[in-house]
């Protein structure tokens, strides 16, 4: 084999993308507690773009909102793909991300309130809510055929709802000021964006460009832009023909390298450029601290199961096909993976406390690597295990 068959394997593996990720990850580390790590930083602060329409950002700004924007929109199209032909197609199947994601969202806010009520941490409930939904399908991706499809679009779909209830906490609970006119203008193009799926425009050139302005509204609304790119591709006309490609699945194809490669890998270089300091270690045994890992790491896990398993005893939902309780018990673990959501959340809680905004991250962090550990290790032991199983029959 030449080298340029094994980079084409390479870029086609399904573990790929993962192992980037997390060198990027380690790469930012380094990066951020070395000497260039105020340099990095000051990087990241740069405002680029034009004054002009309000559209000059820091990078990190373009970063988290513009191109994880494009994100969002593929695994919104991978979503809606599964809904109408694949493993979401039937009603028990699709309930079942949305009561799991209200019980990952509900639970470790809890936990986090018995820690902290009381305190002037209790502003920060919220934190350890959030699914990191980059990281999460990174690690799963790795994991390759060991775990089924559905547990792979089960995540998914979970760590989508789970953001979108993320985003509504944020616009509701911690953004001082929503702009109604220019989230009257996002409603706009969402609807003429469904008006060009009704009457059947199949040429992308039709969904990008309200798309784009749907982003600039969005972002200017007070409301986090991501949320575009799942509104964008939820208006993406599909079919269930096995014979000839959609406008959804020839634009999925065409997003895959680049989110894969490119998107994902600067996104992780932006957002874990963590400087450690001293005292950030004691903070995690305090009830901030706590309430955070536990929150994450035990919440996630519970919550998710809880509610699952209630629903499929009750008959609305139904497990994944193909799929066991321990395996939904690795993918509640790998949503433990809070991040760059639950920084995000914890910078807005405590905006006003940089020292305690350290904290925070390094216990979202802590949280993040266990709870990353813990899904991979227990869904890799389970895939051996049914694998090995399989070639004794």
């Amino acid at each position: 084999m030449n080298i340029t068959s094994y980079f084409k394997k390479f870029l086609h593996s399904s573990e790929s993308s993962g192992i980037i990720l997390i060198l990027c990850v380690v790469i930012s580390l380094l990066i951020a507690n070395s000497s260039f790590g105020e340099t990095y930083q000051n990087v990241l602060d740069q405002k680029i773009g034009i004054d002009l329409f309000h559209l000059k950002f820091p990078l990190s700004i373009w970063i988290n909102d513009g191109l994880m924007a494009i994100f969002f929109l593929l695994v919104g199209l991978e979503i809606k793909r599964e809904i109408v032909e694949g493993e979401l197609s039937s009603f028990k199947s699709a309930s079942l991300p949305i009561v799991a994601a209200l019980g990952g969202m509900i639970v470790p806010a809890l936990i986090y309130f018995l820690f902290n009520h009381g305190t002037h941490y209790a502003k920060g409930w919220a934190i350890p809510m959030a699914t990191d939904i980059a990281f999460s399908l990174a690690i799963i991706s790795m994991l390759g055929k060991r775990v089924p499809l559905s547990i792979k679009i089960f995540l998914a779909a979970l760590a989508i709802v789970d953001d979108l209830g993320a985003i509504l906490v944020i616009a509701v609970f911690y953004t001082d000021q929503i702009h109604w006119d220019y989230l009257g203008w996002s409603a706009l193009m969402v609807a003429i964006l469904f008006a060009f799926n009704f009457f059947n425009f199949k040429k992308h050139i039709f969904y990008i460009i309200p798309g784009i302005f749907l982003w600039y509204y969005m972002h200017h609304s007070g409301i986090h832009a991501t949320i575009a790119g799942v509104l964008l591709a939820f208006t993406i006309p599909t079919n269930i023909s096995k014979t000839e490609s959609s406008p959804l699945e020839k634009l999925e194809r065409k997003l895959h390298l680049p989110v894969n490669f490119l998107i994902m890998p600067v996104f992780a270089l932006a957002n874990t450029n963590i400087t450690f300091k001293d005292g950030m270690v004691d903070g995690l045994f305090s009830n901030f601290g706590f309430g955070i890992i536990l929150g994450l790491f035990l919440g996630k896990i519970i919550g998710i199961n809880l509610f699952s398993w209630i629903f499929i005893k009750l008959k609305i939902s139904s497990l994944p096909d193909k799929s066991s309780w321990i395996q939904m018990m690795g993918a509640g673990l790998l949503a433990g993976i809070g991040f760059t959501m639950s920084i995000f959340i914890a910078l807005l809680s405590f905006r006003d406390h940089p020292e305690i905004q350290d904290e925070a991250k390094f216990a979202i962090l802590v949280a993040s690597m266990i709870s990353g550990f813990a899904g991979y290790s227990l869904l890799r032991y389970v895939g051996k295990k049914k694998a090995k199983i399989y070639h004794e029959k």
